[in-house]
């Protein structure tokens, strides 16, 4: 079975629901294109609902930081994702226990990775390989600091490992199928350092929903490219495609990136003048160039000619953006409405999100949309067959609805 599909079958597509379209020009995008206004004008919180400084999208669990520097999470709790000591799946954001103060959290197959206030990271769910960084393998379903008393500044959470950048310019990674140096180890269950001569700002670990496949990319401070893994299609962006790269190899095309995002078989990244660029896979329009069918070995525009501020985090088979604006906008596989454009029709360009409202960060995740709007508010779309938009359904939904406030 080709790798990229090992999700495909586990999803029933939602049907086409009837929808009242109305054109509104997104002006201060340049050329973008006219966006339909199906949902609300304005972030309206529900009473009791949480306000939300960043949230995070994951294979069928997602999470977020609020304000006041609390972890929720909502969805699949299978191994313990969620962190409030159960395994029980919830529709609603329940709190992670342990009273720590998180600055940001990372969602990835059957872990959850934060870093807090004072830097330090923990993890949560499943251990089978390490995972959690903890040194061991035993799971737990609340969060246990990853060893080594390392000091981080951002971690990204994947299939079966977690890679972090440390407050000293330092990448990490932990579990299985982090590639470091000329050596493959599969298992590692605490953190290991990537390749010493390199400073890096950000990394982003490959959502994908098997233990093949697996690749990490990150940007450098003095915004290099470089990505390390498989390359089977295309998704390390070194002009070829195939074979393993045990080590970070840069990017070809001489692009500088201020930001990067690993998805399951593609890259994309925003360069100091807010263009995007893709890279990898382009079965599904995964490279947003207006083709489909194809490997980019290396990267290429996205279409439309639209500025980003920022790509969404994590993403296994579509890619979301910020524009300078604040609007979204989604391509690629659009299975289950996750594109929330209020269709389920695959988009091979930028598409904007129907709705006038205007995000601060976006994250993907497998088959559905999740973001912070301009007000705190915390939105999702897309599929929902357990929970995953928290908004206290399992009813997908092809535009944005609000995370509902805490619950059972």
């Amino acid at each position: 079975m080709p790798r990229i599909r090992s999700a495909r079958s586990r999803f029933v597509p939602v049907v086409s629901l009837a929808l009242v379209v109305a054109a509104l020009g997104c002006g201060e995008d340049a050329g973008s294109p006219t966006a339909p206004e199906l949902g609300p004008s304005l972030a309206v919180k529900a009473a009791g609902a949480l306000s939300f400084r960043q949230v995070s999208a994951g294979w069928v669990h997602a999470c977020g930081v609020t304000l006041n520097d609390q972890a929720y999470c909502w969805g699949s709790n299978f191994a313990g994702q969620l962190g409030d000591g159960t395994t029980t799946d919830r529709l609603r954001p329940v709190r992670v226990t342990g009273g720590l103060q998180f600055r940001e959290v990372s969602t990835g197959m059957h872990s959850t990775c934060g870093v807090t206030l004072d830097d330090l990271a923990y993890c949560w769910g499943n251990n089978s390989v390490g995972e959690l960084g903890n040194g061991t393998t035993t799971p737990s379903l609340t969060p246990v600091a990853v060893a080594g008393g390392l000091r981080f500044r951002q971690v990204s959470t994947a299939f079966l490992y977690a890679c972090g950048v440390t407050t000293g310019d330092q990448a990490f990674c932990w579990g299985s199928a982090p590639f470091s140096g000329d050596v493959f180890i599969p298992d590692r269950s605490r953190p290991f350092e990537i390749d010493a001569g390199l400073r890096f700002r950000e990394v982003s670990a490959s959502l994908v929903s098997s233990a093949l496949g697996q690749f990490t990319c990150g940007v450098t401070l003095d915004d290099v490219a470089y990505c390390w893994g498989d390359n089977e299609f295309g998704q390390l962006g070194i002009g070829s495609s195939g074979g393993l790269r045990w080590h970070p190899v840069q990017v070809a095309g001489g692009l500088p990136f201020r930001q990067i995002n690993a998805g399951a078989t593609r890259t994309c990244g925003v360069t100091p003048g807010r263009q995007a660029y893709c890279w990898g896979a382009n079965f599904d329009g995964d490279v947003g160039d207006g083709t489909t069918g194809s490997i980019r070995p290396a990267p290429v525009p996205v279409a439309g000619g639209l500025r980003f501020r920022e790509l969404s985090d994590g993403g296994e088979y579509h890619n979301c953006g910020i524009t300078m604006g604040g609007r979204a906008y989604c391509w690629g596989r659009n299975f289950a409405g996750e594109i929330g454009d209020g269709t389920a029709t695959t988009r091979l360009t930028p598409t904007p999100v129907a709705t006038r409202l205007r995000f601060s960060q976006l994250a993907t995740g497998t088959f559905y949309t999740c973001g912070v709007a301009r007000g705190h508010v915390a939105y999702c779309w897309g599929t929902n067959f357990l929970g995953q938009l928290g908004n206290g359904t399992t009813a997908p939904s092809l535009t944005p609805v609000p995370v509902a406030a805490p619950g059972p």
